[in-house]
């Protein structure tokens, strides 16, 4: 098993929102400093909701799962998604823009 690579006291991070299923959801992302997404936080208005509290635990466990070194594409793929490949719930959601987040600055990057 590899060990959890701890995070800066201070790093980048980058928040948006978006919705799901009808429901809004606030998402803050902590980036490695390699640029590799290292934590995420997703929560939507209605606290102490069902919806609320999948959100959260679903970007807890998520954030481990990329401290250990789990590529975030592996994540993304074993997510609920429809027949159009859209994801089915708020983490697949942020995944998604988080990786589109993630192509657009590795292409900035290589120029």
């Amino acid at each position: 098993m590899n060990s959890r690579q701890r995070l800066p006291n201070r790093r980048l991070s980058e928040t948006f929102s978006f919705e799901c299923s009808g429901q809004r959801y606030a998402v803050t992302v902590s980036w490695f400093s390699d640029g590799q997404p290292a934590e995420i936080f997703i929560s939507n208005g209605k606290a102490g909701s069902q919806a609320d509290a999948n959100a959260c635990d679903s970007a807890v466990v998520t954030s481990l799962a990329l401290q250990y070194g789990a590529p975030i594409e592996v994540i993304r793929r074993a997510l609920l998604r429809d027949s159009s490949g859209r994801a089915s719930t708020p983490l697949g959601a942020a995944l998604d823009h988080i990786a589109r987040l993630n192509s657009v600055s590795s292409k900035e990057t290589s120029r």
